[in-house]
């Protein structure tokens, strides 16, 4: 048996190695209808409105147009992606749900300098402090017990192994589009008329915040272009 987290009401505790079964036979659509069915009025969905999130946000928003879209605002992200935000928002008709750092990037500066520029140990204290901080905030104050979130495995070695469902922090996180690949993507916006991130154009393949993000350059793989290629996960995904 796997895991066993409660639902948070009257049904039966999960078994997550039961559900992961049960969704790996399942597409997306009816992974994300699965969630919301077992866990409804307590499911999220997270999104960094990246390069491809239009898909997850579309698909996820069909369904239950007032789920709470997560985002998490280090006050670094991208001119171009706040104009996308905005731009998705006000065409899917996104419920969006902003949470932000305790400290504002000019006061976390002045207390502790750029720590994106303090090596692997900066790095790690920087995304406890603007992202993952903020987003045990949202869960919290959401009163979420499931999380949906775009994560693919062709994204990054650290991601070919993850599950469709894990237990993550007492909640149920579930990855709808884990197996899709940049084909899939590109069948979906298109099917849609979705776009992608603006700077997916400019050769950006996967968008965070504009200090510790870089284009796609001849040589590199597409991991290293986040963190200058010391790390690739900012601490949401990996939080067990």
């Amino acid at each position: 048996m796997g895991d066993v987290v409660a639902f948070g009401n009257d049904r039966e505790p999960l078994d997550t190695a039961e559900a992961e079964r049960l969704l790996a036979e399942r597409d997306a659509e009816a992974r994300i209808a699965w969630t919301l069915d077992h866990f409804p009025g307590r499911t999220i969905l997270s999104s960094s409105f990246g390069a491809q999130s239009a898909v997850l946000l579309h698909m996820a928003s069909s369904q239950q147009n007032d789920l709470p879209v997560v985002l998490i605002d280090t006050g670094y992200l991208f001119p171009e992606t706040y104009r996308f935000v905005d731009e998705l928002t006000e065409r899917l008709g996104l419920n969006l749900q902003v949470f932000r750092p305790a400290l504002s990037p000019a006061w976390q500066e002045a207390r502790y300098g750029r720590l994106w520029e303090q090596g692997v140990e900066g790095l790690e204290r920087y995304n406890r402090m603007n992202k993952v901080e903020p987003m045990q905030r949202a869960l919290e104050d959401l009163g979420a017990t499931a999380w949906l979130s775009g994560i693919r495995r062709d994204q990054s070695n650290s991601r070919a192994e993850r599950g469709f469902v894990e237990h993550q922090n007492g909640r149920v996180k579930v990855h709808p589009i884990l197996d899709w690949n940049d084909r899939d993507i590109f069948r979906y916006l298109k099917a849609y008329d979705l776009p992608y991130h603006p700077l997916w154009h400019e050769g950006y393949v996967s968008i965070g915040d504009v200090h510790t993000t870089r284009r796609l350059a001849d040589g590199m793989e597409a991991e290293q272009t986040r963190f200058f290629g010391l790390k690739r996960e900012c601490g949401l995904h990996t939080q067990v």
